[in-house]
């Protein structure tokens, strides 16, 4: 799929009113917007991500099929930073390939493109992944009244009561990972999902993984997008990794199928016509294996990195696809300013069959002591946004106790007001002890 061609003035769209742009505009022909007062690419602050660690020495990614949807990976040398010692990271090859933001939607909740072909057939998720189901309705008895039986359409017989959705509260820890989901204390219902699961890789050592997914509220059905992605995503990891797949291209295919799998659920449109408010959502994951941290991402669900020394920096580790970090990146706003701006969470990536272009972002980190990584949604990152505010809210043992932290996480957003849906996973990442061998 073709990149979008980039702007000599450095942005895709209007920083006024997020009119798209064209190449040799000087200014906004809606607004009026001086184009020549945007710093040129490089004068701005750096982005926000930082990166820790060195770059691990893994083989090359497997060549892809010639028309394969999937562009070239990213590497860690992409996100400037520190390494976890505080110290600049040593300098990267360029990678190859052209990577490009996309611009963002100025009417918010209508997208065009063409959509990614649905695959022959649906994956069907691994058993491990699902959260385990609440009593089947007609057999429980009610929460409130805890006399009554609850009737199949959800209500108590007794009390009439309605009954929390399964997905309300969900909570599952496997392998030393863990996920809690909530619908926190403002929406009518939670439109997010996860997956977390544990396996091994072509050697037999041990992998770990997590992906967490967050609903577009302005599009249909945004709990079935996530839903699929989510169960898409996890099952495409758990079959890559044993098989040798490289960690990180592993990510990267299953953001890949996760795209596909939130494709299929939109509805076709006449022919000719591109798929109008489609089921779509975010995605972001991690995998921790051998040593390696790798995390992927489309949209503002994030991650982070929190050293179990809290006296070392934590560290966000991907970057925002979205309208604030659009006007930082271009050095037009700082983080606060831009965060505070009404437009701030206006994504310009997603998942969704009337997307810009499917445009996945991986890294890969080897940090050189143990931590744990933060996987979650704006549910709770809104309410401790920076990395050392995560630090400060992350458990001092959730390495040892990660769902029990999973849970105090969802707990510190609910307190903060709860205004969104809440999810988050815990990957602990343990470095072996020095001169530690296999057994």
């Amino acid at each position: 799929m073709s990149q979008k061609p980039k702007q000599s003035h450095g942005l895709a769209a209007c920083p006024g009113c997020a009119e798209p742009l064209d190449s040799g505009d000087r200014f906004c022909g809606a607004c009026g917007y001086d184009l020549s007062a945007v710093p040129a690419a490089g004068e701005g602050p750096d982005r926000p991500t930082v990166a820790i660690g060195t770059p691990v020495n893994w083989p090359d990614a497997p060549p892809r099929e010639p028309g394969s949807l999937s562009t070239m990976t990213q590497h860690p040398g992409d996100l400037p930073g520190t390494d976890s010692g505080g110290h600049d990271l040593p300098p990267a090859a360029a990678p190859t390939g052209d990577f490009e933001l996309a611009a963002p939607d100025p009417r918010a909740a209508v997208r065009v493109d063409d959509p990614v072909p649905a695959p022959a057939a649906a994956q069907a998720p691994a058993p491990v992944q699902e959260a385990p189901a609440e009593a089947a309705h007609g057999s429980a008895l009610c929460v409130a009244c805890r006399a009554g039986r609850v009737d199949t359409d959800g209500y108590c017989e007794n009390c009439g009561h309605a009954q929390p959705r399964e997905r309300d509260h969900m909570e599952r820890e496997l392998g030393g990972v863990a996920a809690v989901s909530d619908r926190g204390l403002r929406h009518h219902r939670n439109e997010d999902a996860f997956a977390v699961s544990s396996t091994t890789l072509a050697d037999g050592s041990p992998a770990t993984l997590a992906v967490v997914c967050d609903g577009v509220s302005s599009a249909t059905r945004p709990d079935e997008a996530s839903a699929a992605a989510a169960e898409a995503a996890g099952a495409a990891l758990l079959a890559a990794l044993p098989r040798g797949t490289h960690p990180q291209q592993a990510m990267h295919e299953a953001i890949v199928a996760a795209s596909r799998a939130v494709n299929s659920l939109a509805e076709k449109a006449a022919d000719g016509e591109p798929p109008r408010n489609a089921p779509a959502c975010t995605i972001v994951g991690s995998v921790v294996a051998d040593g390696l941290l790798v995390v992927g991402w489309v949209g503002d669900s994030r991650a982070y990195w929190v050293p179990d020394d809290r006296a070392a920096p934590a560290a966000r580790l991907t970057e925002d696809d979205s309208w604030a970090a659009q006007m930082v990146a271009a050095g037009l706003m700082n983080e606060a300013e831009a965060y505070a701006d009404e437009r701030a969470h206006a994504i310009t990536g997603w998942l969704g069959a009337d997307a810009y272009e499917l445009d996945p972002h991986t890294a890969a980190f080897k940090p050189d002591r143990s931590g744990v990584v933060v996987v979650c949604t704006d549910g709770l990152w809104n309410y401790a946004e920076g990395p050392e505010d995560m630090a400060r809210v992350v458990p001092a043992d959730a390495a040892d106790r990660p769902l029990h932290s999973a849970r105090v996480l969802v707990g510190h957003a609910l307190d903060g007001g709860g205004h969104d849906n809440v999810t988050v996973a815990l990957v602990p990442f343990a470095v072996p002890p020095q001169g530690a061998g296999p057994a």
